[in-house]
């Protein structure tokens, strides 16, 4: 057996959406924060990602998460988000999924009956508190970087769709919210190719046409994620089907998601601070969040989410190159 890298890593599921959490093999990458890391990563470490996220050693719907030093003082572990559509500012259901390995692997300090981890990531300083019953993480409880909502009604053109309204949210990655009825489509997995090109087409028109920009950190663009609504959907219990660049959907509630709806619920005026929310993913898993209060983030009003989920780990492995793989950063059929 030859190999030129040997990667390590914990596979782990949060309600359903895999996470890759990189353990070892991966060098600390150069920058002074999160951001600056992230942004080095883009530029140099492409292949690296799509090694570890596309096929043959991943998948259309690869999720993952590979761990660095902090770069602040506050924080216990750094992380690099990494999906099939590239480098994340933040990842919900990722975020769970590490911060269970770190804890039933042993490589933050366990206390019982609960385990605080702070993560920094690209987005901010994330804090997540751990459930723990003889060793094993029972719940992960959340609490997201600040969440808003960027525009509410607005509209744009999409080929094939016509005039589409949706609302514009902000909970770690940008969202547009989309009410599937509105589009003549049932919220029913055997349409799921239909919802998810509907999906794609109206994200492409967004950055095309109305191009959202986090406003205290301009790296931070684009809309990846488009939130489809079930009918019913409401601020107590909303469901939806995530569809994501570059075509697949969210198995999870989405963690990021989940803050960007709460925020659009706010914004709306319609979920009150302190307040239960239920969000249901396309496969019937569940996230439960909260506002925690208000904030600002680059003169924009906004919110402080939490949310807990559970993730379950499902295997350990090395990621090896054999030297004569024709497939050195993997491929995307």
């Amino acid at each position: 057996m030859r190999s030129v890298r040997t990667i390590s890593a914990v596979d782990s599921h949060t309600e359903g959406m895999p996470t890759r959490v990189v353990t070892g093999g991966v060098a600390p990458v150069p920058g002074a924060t999160m951001a600056e890391r992230r942004r080095y990563a883009m530029e140099h470490l492409d292949p690296l990602r799509r090694f570890l996220m596309d096929e043959p050693r991943g998948h259309p719907a690869m999720s993952g998460a590979i761990l660095q030093p902090p770069t602040r003082a506050d924080a216990d572990w750094g992380v690099l988000y990494i999906e099939v559509s590239g480098f994340l500012p933040m990842c919900g259901h990722g975020t769970i999924g590490v911060a269970t390995v770190l804890v039933e692997t042993g490589m933050v300090p366990v206390t019982e009956p609960e385990t605080l981890v702070r993560l920094d990531t690209p987005a901010g300083l994330v804090e997540a508190r751990v459930t723990v019953r003889d060793g094993v993480a029972e719940k992960v409880t959340l609490r997201n970087v600040d969440a808003f909502a960027l525009e509410l009604d607005a509209s744009v053109r999409v080929p094939g769709l016509g005039e589409v309204r949706y609302d514009m949210a902000y909970g770690g990655n940008f969202y547009a919210v989309v009410d599937l009825a509105s589009l003549g489509l049932p919220f029913d997995r055997a349409r799921k190719d239909d919802i998810l090109a509907a999906g794609l087409a109206i994200s492409a028109a967004i950055d095309a046409h109305h191009l959202p920009v986090h406003p205290a950190d301009p790296l931070i663009r684009g809309c990846k994620h488009v939130q489809f609504l079930a009918p019913g959907s409401n601020a107590r219990h909303s469901r939806n089907a995530m569809a994501i660049q570059p075509g697949w959907f969210d198995r999870s509630p989405c963690g990021t998601g989940t803050c960007a709806r709460m925020a659009q619920l706010h914004a709306r005026g319609e979920l009150s601070l302190d307040t239960e929310f239920i969000n249901e993913s396309f496969i019937g898993t569940r996230f439960t969040g909260r506002l925690l209060g208000t904030s600002e983030v680059g003169g924009v009003p906004a919110v402080v989410p939490e949310f807990s989920g559970r993730a379950w780990i499902t295997g350990t492995a090395n990621y090896l190159l054999d030297p004569t793989d024709p497939f050195p950063d993997g491929f995307v059929l």
